[in-house]
């Protein structure tokens, strides 16, 4: 057996210096940090919408079957973007463990893995509904990247095959210690966090609405009554906080749109085709008034739903510029990510709200919810309606447009249907027994609420105070005194609109038109 001298380390020297199954994997999985990083960079710097990984994720979006987004959105609600890239990262994760594991004797395996990575987001980038050849930059410079470091750090991790010999863990020709080969990969992972980072600011920073100054609409906002909600019952308040509207969309990233690069063409079935910049948009003859948004998702009791303080432009005066041919019947509009919407010319139309909003609440439109331009048209569900950074009108048939959701099983027309939800006592809630409140909103968006119930344990449905109605185009709260003996019980809703219809009790799920029946609650008096 070989002895060890100053210039041999020891038999612990050895196996404590020698690579393990452990470097490859750190090698792997640095290697496609990088990789990502320096895309996300690449593409902040050449082309936003060619970022290899998000790219990956709308196309996950794209394909994902309509019930599987219905799960994860009454999963994760406004957070199931953060799952799918959570769940993404994963993946990735678990497929770059092994092939780490499976590089210890062969680089291919992570070579494989690499190549792989970059022509997946290759394909996703080109199937991208707006796909321009630039996009494909980040995707090359992110499989370069791969490949460079990826060789360079298993040769650190790994080295060459040690020859044959008597020693019982002979050191690989290239491999370096433990520390030095950490220290270098760690180094690595810092600058790949860096980059990726350094592409998310830069492209966060791109565009904004912080030098947008927007006119006062002739008539000014409509006073929001001091009795339009009962916030101390425990309702929302009539208003809803830009933070706190809810944000439903097929966006993974959000689209970063300069007032100057923004332009909207009006096309099809018109009489002269228009494009308005955003400084002519603004121009026009501006609305400001109170809307409610609501998701089509929106479960029953959900709380996909918003109402806001909306500034635009009407969308007839919009239409009445190009001039509608007869025989139309619907718009179909486009945001700048290319995700599109249908809807009938008649809620556009018919003297309600429909606007191309550029203001919410006296501020421009936050990015996440269409700056510098999108849709609000009051009564329709947001697949039909509330399309986001939008950049193109085409007027045309109902036959000669089938938009994204209605390809995935939605129905044509998307009216909001007459509901309602108990926001106090929260179902499971433990209440005192005898006087309480029970409390909630409810919505029937350009037909507006007339009248609201409440059931206690099936019993006779009981009449709730409404608060003020400013506008038909928004929610109404109620509240309701009540009385509950010790023990459990059972509350739910309905409401009535003006039109004299009475909300449905049939259960139905959010496919294909919006959920139905009664939201009920549990509570436990004591």
């Amino acid at each position: 057996m070989a002895t060890p001298t100053a210039d041999r380390p020891s038999l612990g020297e050895h196996v404590d210096d020698a690579p393990g199954r452990g470097r490859p994997v750190v090698a792997a999985v640095v290697t496609v940090g990088a990789a990502v990083g320096v895309g996300e960079l690449v593409a902040a710097l050449v082309s936003p919408a060619g970022s290899p990984f998000l790219a990956v994720g709308q196309a996950a979006i794209r394909l994902t079957p309509e019930w599987l987004k219905e799960t994860a959105i009454a999963w994760f609600g406004t957070y199931d973007k953060v799952a799918l890239l959570t769940g993404m990262v994963v993946v990735i994760a678990a497929i770059t463990v092994l092939a780490g594991l499976a590089s210890r004797r062969d680089e291919r395996p992570g070579l494989v893995l690499v190549v792989a990575f970059g022509l997946l987001g290759v394909a996703a980038v080109v199937t991208a509904p707006t796909f321009a050849p630039l996009d494909l930059v980040p995707s090359g410079a992110a499989v370069l990247a791969g490949v460079l470091v990826w060789r360079w750090l298993r040769g650190l991790a790994v080295g060459d095959p040690a020859p044959a010999g008597d020693d019982p863990a002979p050191a690989p020709a290239g491999a370096v210690s433990r520390q030095r080969f950490l220290t270098t990969a760690g180094l690595t992972a810092v600058g790949a966090i860096a980059a990726g980072v350094v592409g998310r600011v830069v492209n966060a920073g791109a565009a904004g609405p912080t030098s947008v100054t927007l006119p006062p609409a002739p008539a000014g906002p409509a006073p929001v009554p001091v009795n339009a909600d009962f916030v101390a019952d425990g309702t929302p308040s009539w208003l809803t906080a830009p933070a706190d509207f809810y944000r439903i969309d097929t966006a993974l990233s959000v689209p970063r749109i300069s007032v100057a690069d923004w332009s909207l063409r009006v096309h099809g079935m018109v009489d002269r085709e228009v494009t308005l910049t955003f400084d002519q948009l603004r121009a026009m003859r501006l609305v400001e008034a109170p809307v409610t948004l609501t998701c089509v998702s929106n479960e029953v009791g959900g709380t996909l739903i918003s109402n806001g303080q909306w500034l635009g432009v009407p969308i007839r005066d919009v239409l009445a510029l190009a001039g509608v041919r007869p025989g139309a019947q619907q718009i179909a509009s486009t945001s700048s990510d290319g995700w599109n919407a249908n809807t009938p010319l008649g809620p556009l139309t018919d003297g309600r709200n429909a606007m191309l909003a550029i203001g919410l609440d006296g501020a421009p439109l936050p990015v996440e919810h269409g700056f510098p331009v999108r849709m609000v048209v009051p009564g329709l569900y947001g697949y039909v309606s509330a399309t986001k950074w939008i950049t193109d009108i085409e007027v045309t048939t109902f036959d000669g447009f089938t938009s994204y959701w209605e390809q995935r099983g939605w129905g044509k027309f998307g009216p909001v249907k007459t509901s309602s939800r108990i926001d106090v006592p929260r179902d499971g809630a433990t209440v005192p027994a005898g006087p309480t409140v029970a409390a909630g909103v409810a919505w029937a968006q350009h037909t507006g609420i007339a009248g609201v119930e409440v059931s206690v344990d099936d019993g006779p449905w009981q009449p709730a105070q409404l608060a003020a109605e400013p506008t038909v185009d928004s929610w109404r709260m109620w509240r309701l005194p009540l009385t509950l003996a010790r023990g459990q019980h059972q509350l739910r809703v309905r409401a009535t609109d003006r039109s004299g219809a009475v909300q449905t009790g049939v259960e139905a799920l959010s496919i294909p038109d919006g959920a139905t029946g009664w939201h009920t609650v549990a509570v436990t008096a004591v």
